[in-house]
């Protein structure tokens, strides 16, 4: 007979391909590594995945582009709603709050340009208005 060998799981992927949803429960320590190089190799799996999301082919290329909606906290029940671009901000404080894991969730959506018309007419106004 094999002996049974148990594995701990550090991490727990959900995505979702209809939805384009990645949660995912990331340790921010490690008894191996320096605590800063955990959170670079955090952050960069984190950027991996939008990087490979925004090179799927969208419908309408010429119209739409891919955004994200972001929730990050210290676990599921915790995690707050977050613009992409300060996704990283936030990792940065759950960390400095000391906690030992971190709850990050993104959705990848498409999203319609704005009309071109309608921005320049926005501009005009601006310039008007100086």
């Amino acid at each position: 007979m094999v002996p049974e060998v148990t594995v701990e799981i550090e991490t727990v992927i959900e995505i979702d391909q209809k939805d384009k949803i990645m949660k995912k429960i990331f340790k921010l320590t490690d008894e191996k590594k320096h605590e800063d190089r955990v959170l670079e190799a955090v952050k960069n799996d984190i950027r991996k995945y939008v990087k490979r999301e925004r090179k799927k082919k969208l419908p309408d290329a010429a119209t739409m582009y891919w955004d994200f909606d972001c929730r990050i906290g210290e676990s599921a029940d915790k995690a707050e709603v977050v613009v992409f671009e300060e996704l990283i901000k936030a990792l940065d404080k759950v960390k400095a709050s000391g906690a030992t894991e971190c709850y990050v969730e993104i959705l990848a959506k498409t999203v319609d340009k704005p009309v071109k018309e309608a921005v320049e007419a926005v501009q005009e106004e601006i310039n008007e208005e100086e």
